[in-house]
């Protein structure tokens, strides 16, 4: 934890004389401070310190981005501190751009312990490995990433909220499961994309469905041409159905996953070009892949992505249970265009300081007034009441009784997500309430 040093006065020399006006104005002033110390304005005590987290998240890459994260941390800490901060203890966010990079991961880290962060909160990076072992040497928990790096989910210092890429992934699997009997599954060609045929295909065996074809493609393209054309070949199988999209001709039951982060708008703008000519396919994929903005780019409800099957950790942006981080936004956010509420990457960031102002309270409860790093990790993992954040995650909790059995991913507590559909060209709930696919996770074969 950090905190406001106190000022001690130092004594007066006695070679030096100050005049009797100056000695009053000084002893005002050091008595002024001295009464101070401790204390923030706007606070409910005096003797409450500062809380200093951080957020990190790449910005400016040619892969994926994730800017939305650190502005949602800073817009969540004006929100809070305009009203006197966590029962009184300031909120200091430090931000990091990760950029990518697994040094630059460690750099954040570093700067985190550095600088006396109590904890990372909302954060994103695929580089778990480079980041997790600063904050393991200090004790400082990482809550709520977003689920990008296996060690998010193997880490005994991390907390996560939801069921990371291994929940969406198996999740997707069991919603093209019920109309899909041919699966192409785009995904890049990375150490974290090598997970993902096996997580889709838990998915859809759990529906009785075959494997999905595996189309590697590049993390950073800018052309996917050839992985559309690669996919299309994969799922056209009997029987087939004559005429083209432009047409109207249709390949029942084939479909097309994509999960390539910031760059599945260029594999959707290859697809748009390249689907005329062929068999119409169904699409998917995953949100954080996919969002709002991406279907508004490609053409709405004209777009291809109309009727495509997109699973969530969340409730639908539109929902109701999302208008306390729309006002915060709206109020504190001033225009930042980095921030979209419809965002995943925003969205666990706030559900990830919900956690954390969940934990300052129940620390506060219980006479707990030096928020430290230790202290954090004691409320989590004793998890004395469970987390509720209003109800975009099932209560949460990270006893070790609440971890679920999942194989590679011990540290999954939250194996729920949500089914959505692009209707009209918007994002609607396609099913309503959270679907577990935690035994599906458990069943997952070997990617052997």
């Amino acid at each position: 934890m950090t905190g406001r040093r106190c000022l001690t006065p130092r004594p007066f020399s006695r070679a030096r004389v100050v005049p009797i006006a100056s000695a009053a104005a000084c002893t005002a002033v050091i008595a002024s401070l001295l009464s101070g110390c401790g204390s923030l304005p706007g606070t409910d005590s005096g003797e409450k310190g500062p809380i200093t987290v951080m957020t990190w998240a790449p910005e400016d890459t040619k892969a994926t981005n994730m800017p939305g994260m650190p502005a949602m941390a800073q817009a969540y800490a004006r929100w809070v501190n305009s009203r006197g901060g966590i029962r009184g203890h300031h909120l200091r966010v430090l931000t990091c751009n990760e950029r990518n990079d697994s040094v630059y991961a460690a750099q954040c880290a570093q700067r985190a312990v550095d600088e006396g962060a109590v904890a990372v909160v909302g954060s994103y990076s695929q580089f778990g490995r480079s980041f997790m072992s600063p904050l393991e040497v200090k004790g400082v928990p990482f809550i709520g990433g977003y689920g990008a790096s296996d060690e998010e989910f193997e880490s005994p210092l991390s907390y996560p909220v939801n069921g990371g890429q291994a929940s969406l992934l198996a999740g997707n699997g069991r919603q093209l499961a019920g109309d899909c009997r041919r699966v192409a599954l785009v995904r890049p060609d990375t150490i974290q994309g090598d997970q993902m045929p096996s997580l889709i295909n838990s998915g859809l065996t759990s529906g009785h469905r075959h494997p999905a074809k595996d189309i590697k493609a590049p993390e950073d393209g800018t052309d996917y041409t050839s992985e559309v054309n690669r996919a299309l070949d994969g799922v056209h199988a009997d029987p087939v159905v004559y005429g083209t999209a432009k047409a109207g001709g249709t390949a029942d039951g084939s479909c097309v996953s994509a999960s390539l982060g910031d760059h599945t708008d260029a594999f959707f703008d290859s697809f748009r070009r390249l689907q005329e000519d062929n068999l119409r396919v169904r699409v998917a994929s995953v949100l954080g892949s996919v969002g709002q903005s991406l279907v508004n780019r490609t053409g709405g409800s004209a777009g291809p992505l109309e009727g495509a099957d997109i699973t969530g950790w969340y409730p639908v942006a539109s929902d109701h249970r999302w208008e306390p981080m729309r006002k915060v936004i709206t109020d504190f956010a001033f225009d930042d265009n980095r921030i979209d509420p419809a965002d995943q990457g925003v969205q666990t960031t706030w559900i990830a300081y919900t956690v954390l102002r969940s934990l300052v309270e129940q620390l506060d409860d219980q006479g707990t007034e030096d928020i430290t790093s230790h202290a954090l990790q004691k409320a989590l993992d004793r998890g004395d009441r469970a987390v509720d954040t209003g109800g975009l995650t099932p209560k949460l909790r990270w006893r070790d009784e609440d971890m679920l059995a999942v194989q590679d991913f011990p540290r999954i507590v939250n194996g729920t997500v949500t089914y959505q559909v692009v209707r009209d060209g918007e994002l609607a709930a396609a099913r309503q309430g959270f679907v577990n696919v935690t035994s599906t996770l458990e069943r997952r074969p070997s990617d052997d």
